[in-house]
């Protein structure tokens, strides 16, 4: 069983829209493939188990804060979970302290 996620939109940090621009450097996930995507404003790793239409299946590795500081549990989402991320929720990670999209 996994835990059922609300994956925040990724953006201008998508990774589908980047390799959409240049198919030639992606590579679907595989088995031990970290990926990442955001969840409330963090940046959530998951070390893929399983690759099937579209949707990496596997635990979370990292929740990483905005200030970059690892923790072990953030709303419903825990450390060590079992996950689902559709690529169309896939992220590059932000880096700690940048600022956002929305900011001047």
């Amino acid at each position: 069983m996994h835990t059922h996620i609300d994956w925040d939109d990724p953006g201008a940090d998508s990774v589908t829209a980047h390799y959409t621009k240049d198919p030639n450097d992606y590579g679907e996930p595989h088995p031990g493939t970290v990926v990442s995507g955001r969840y409330q404003g963090m940046n959530v790793r998951i070390k893929v188990e399983a690759y099937k239409d579209g949707v990496s299946i596997g635990e979370v590795a990292a929740l990483i804060d905005a200030k970059g500081e690892r923790i072990k549990q953030h709303g419903k989402l825990n450390l060590g979970d079992i996950v689902r991320l559709p690529d169309d929720k896939r992220a590059f990670e932000s880096v700690p302290g940048s600022p956002k999209e929305d900011e001047d």
